[in-house]
């Protein structure tokens, strides 16, 4: 297989900062630190085991609780988180730190996309050497989708719902439900029926921005049956002309260009009662939660994401299981991550729902989570769309796979045609040719 360029720059970077850092030893490592812990508040060695635990997520946001309560339980396995922002960039950061013997024993992955990476580079430890917890068994059937070559890497902790949020109030002025379930048109006519004056009735969060493509091509696949690029589907062209029609000719969700140039806040425009909907995933609680920063004097309501599919049947919404957390192959602290992982996984974690992040593991107290999760705000919250879209709504769902390259490749070419710069025909013929010269590339 062709190396990628992302481990191309990482072993470049390797080799300029030369041996200095060693065969992926931290300097910091010591004899106490490399024996096996004893399990739960047993006897210990000298001095605890230390475990650095790299995340994105604002420390402020649950994981300093989550760590602060194992610490408190856990004197001979104690844990220090270390933030890295969700982005090229950060992900870069953790990577190189890895690769270069910096401390790393736990490390979250928010994409398949960058844990296969971190697979293929021998960076993340394959999980089956332990046989004290069944994945499949504790997580559900969607943990099958964080599988590489058919083995777990990680253990996908949390349950990541997205969906359209929504202003109660307006929503009610207009004589208009909450939906269970509907198509991208139905929403298209929401938003023409919240729109009020030169405001927009609907705006996007850009991490689920492209997911109807995906929400279609991950069941219908990729490619075609001859191996080609299936970017030229049918719904593929129906989502690129029903946003350019509610950006140009309804004018009710922003145009591309503006939203980019301006790096528009779309949270604090939702929370603002600015715009009636918001299509986001459960982070949003994270701010919703805090009426500090973000005062507001509306109810907010939940949907699940439209579908671009008629039938309902036919249709898959991004979500399912996420949060995948490695334990680092290079660690010499690896049955002391894994102790941490599994309360972390059954519970532990609880604390991170104040940020959205429910736990996803069957032993997890659930009511524990909800009550993090909306704190003391819960009637500023239409409660049975929250539980709907958290718990019991029951459509399938993916996790995103999509090789970062492909992304990167489709993007460029659809935001020509939002700006205006390509007609639809160039966009869907330029991204099947650049998607079918990287398929030939990758072979």
């Amino acid at each position: 297989m062709k190396k990628t360029r992302w481990i191309a720059g990482i072993t470049s970077l390797v080799l300029i900062m030369g041996l200095a850092t060693g065969c992926g030893n931290s300097s910091n490592s010591s004899a106490a630190n490399n024996e096996s812990p004893a399990k739960g508040n047993g006897a210990t060695s000298a001095s605890p085991v230390t475990l650095k635990m790299w995340g994105g997520v604002p420390p402020e946001s649950g994981p300093q609780e989550v760590i602060d309560n194992w610490n408190k339980e856990h004197p001979e396995i104690q844990v220090e988180y270390v933030r890295f922002v969700n982005d090229d960039d950060g992900n870069l950061k953790l990577d190189t730190a890895m690769i270069t013997g910096q401390d790393v024993d736990l490390f979250v992955n928010y994409t398949i996309s960058h844990a296969s990476k971190r697979v293929e580079s021998g960076l993340a430890l394959d999980l089956s050497t332990f046989t004290d917890y069944n994945i499949d068994e504790k997580m559900g059937i969607d943990a099958e989708s964080w599988k590489i070559d058919g083995k777990y890497y990680g253990v996908p902790t949390t349950k990541s719902p997205f969906f359209i949020a929504l202003n109660k109030e307006a929503l009610d002025a207009a004589n208009l439900p909450v939906p269970k379930e509907w198509t991208w048109n139905e929403l298209r006519e929401y938003a023409k029926k919240l729109k009020t004056g030169d405001q927009y009735g609907f705006i996007q969060n850009m991490e689920p921005f492209v997911d109807p493509i995906d929400s279609v091509l991950s069941q219908e696949g990729y490619t075609k049956a001859d191996g080609t690029s299936n970017l030229d589907h049918p719904l593929v062209k129906q989502w690129l002309e029903t946003l350019n029609g509610m950006m140009k000719d309804d004018k009710t969700t922003p145009p591309l260009g503006e939203q980019l140039t301006s790096k528009m806040p779309v949270e604090q425009v939702f929370l603002s009662g600015e715009v009636p909907m918001l299509n986001i995933g459960a982070w949003l609680l994270r701010s919703s939660n805090n009426f500090t920063d973000f005062p507001r004097d509306f109810t907010i309501a939940f949907a699940p994401v439209p579908r671009l599919a008629e039938a309902a049947d036919d249709y898959v919404s991004r979500g399912g299981l996420g949060d995948y957390i490695s334990i680092n192959a290079k660690s010499k602290k690896q049955e002391a991550a894994w102790e941490f992982l599994k309360w972390y996984s059954d519970g532990g974690m609880s604390p991170m729902a104040a940020g959205g992040r429910l736990p996803a593991s069957k032993d997890a107290n659930q009511d524990d989570a909800v009550k993090s999760l909306i704190g003391d705000k819960s009637d500023s919250y239409d409660l049975d769309s929250l539980m709907y879209v958290m718990f019991d709504n029951q459509t399938p769902t993916y996790v995103r796979s999509l090789p970062q390259e492909v992304m990167d490749l489709r993007s460029q070419e659809y935001e020509k045609y939002f700006l205006d710069s390509q007609s639809l025909d160039q966009t869907v013929q330029a991204m099947v040719t650049r998607h079918n010269e990287y398929l030939k590339q990758s072979k």
